[in-house]
């Protein structure tokens, strides 16, 4: 009896078995659902999803989890800052800020009020607490992981960017080359081309969004520090960016990183 190939949509419960999940190229009625999966896994060509295995669903879910953790911390101090600006003190941004201004304000503020601002803060203190032990853990993990050390041979991936990297697509040997890694990534322009003339506009978006965010962060350090090297990486950011402004350079500097990302995991590394 030959084997079975199962297609399914993909989505966080579809994994299991030899199964290609078929990346939706559009949007499709729940009707046609069935008729687009069995049309797409007929085709040779198709691109599917990178199947993962259970120590990567593992280490996503301490991506997810700090992730959580993160935007309810963020949560939680904006709450606090729009709190106390109904009573007329308005704090900076930044979190450091908040947690050394707030305790001064404390007795000049009506009694329940004061109640309500030293128990966010405290619970916005647990919540960092908890983000450093998830990023510990996953330090410690990248320090045994080869494909994560790896990657971190790049400037601008750090050990969260590289663990996430791994946990999401492996050796990524599912991707032809680095620019397909790219786009799925969403870091290519959209394309907007007719009659032989090709117009380029804002990058998709499209994939994984916590990734493609990492890897923007890390372009922005990659800027911040180039002033002060000459490494040919600095070198040409520094240059990309009195060309094309800040913000694109950190979209090409994060593009150019994922090429390099999908190079160190697909390749093995010489032998000397």
């Amino acid at each position: 009896m030959g084997s079975t190939v199962l297609g399914i949509r993909a989505h966080g419960e579809a994994h299991g078995g030899e199964v290609r999940h078929p990346v939706p190229q559009e949007r499709q009625e729940r009707c046609n659902d069935a008729e687009a999966i069995c049309e797409a896994v007929a085709r040779p060509n198709m691109r599917f999803v990178p199947v993962k295995s259970l120590e990567q669903q593992s280490d996503l879910t301490l991506h997810r989890v700090r992730q959580g953790f993160v935007e309810e911390r963020t949560a939680t101090l904006n709450r606090l800052r729009g709190l106390l600006a109904e009573f007329g003190h308005v704090l900076p941004v930044r979190a450091v800020e908040v947690h050394r201004r707030v305790p001064l304000l404390l007795d000049k503020l009506p009694t329940r009020v004061a109640v309500c601002a030293r128990d966010l803060l405290e619970h916005a203190a647990q919540l960092a607490a908890k983000t450093q032990e998830y990023e510990h853990e996953i330090r410690a993990h990248v320090r045994s992981n080869a494909l994560a050390a790896r990657t971190q041979t790049r400037m601008g991936i750090g050990p969260i960017t590289a663990s996430a990297l791994v946990a999401t697509v492996g050796n990524g040997r599912d991707f032809k080359n680095g620019r397909q890694f790219a786009a799925w990534l969403g870091l290519v322009p959209r394309q907007y081309s007719t009659g032989g003339k090709a117009r380029l506009g804002p990058i998709t978006k499209r994939g994984d969004a916590y990734l493609r965010t990492l890897l923007v962060m890390g372009a922005r350090a990659v800027l911040q520090r180039a002033a002060s090297l000459t490494d040919p990486l600095s070198l040409w950011a520094l240059a990309l960016r009195e060309r094309r402004g800040y913000h694109r350079a950190c979209v090409a500097i994060a593009a150019k990183n994922a090429r390099v990302a999908w190079a160190l995991l697909s390749k093995e590394p010489a032998v000397a």
